[in-house]
């Protein structure tokens, strides 16, 4: 069980980092982030970069970076605190993806990075035996 753990911490801290630089950079230049033009909101409720990156900087980096942390404390809740932050990621992906109307290599690798931690974070739920997995496990006992 300790590679799960080890695993999540290191995902959680590479998602944090990530979503730190790429948030900052929304947030500090709202009309070329890194380079990226303005234009690729045409189809989306944003006119600029700033709300995205501050939901980036704030949801996706800092709620990961906590995620990764909460690892240290050694919650037995800590695979619902995983799980959101993990599933958080897939649908920041997801609704991305719309809002643009474009696929990259980054929204692909992002989405599974999201969907490892996620089955990761079930596995602890598991381990701990904490709702929904009790159930599950109660059922297959039958």
């Amino acid at each position: 069980m300790k590679i799960v753990y080890r695993s999540l911490i290191v995902l959680h801290i590479l998602v944090g980092v990530g979503a730190l630089f790429g948030g900052f950079a929304a947030i500090t230049d709202p009309l070329s982030p890194l380079g990226a033009p303005v234009d690729m909101l045409k189809k989306s409720p944003f006119h600029d970069f700033f709300i995205p990156g501050l939901l980036l900087f704030c949801v996706i980096g800092l709620g990961n970076l906590f995620s990764g942390a909460m690892f240290f404390a050694k919650s037995k809740y800590q695979g619902y605190i995983s799980s959101v932050f993990s599933w958080a990621l897939v649908i920041w992906i997801v609704v991305q993806v719309i809002m643009l109307q474009a696929v990259a290599f980054l929204h692909v690798l992002f989405f599974f990075i999201g969907l490892v931690q996620a089955a990761l974070s079930m596995a602890l739920l598991f381990e701990h035996r904490l709702f929904p997995t009790n159930i599950i496990l109660d059922i297959l006992k039958k």
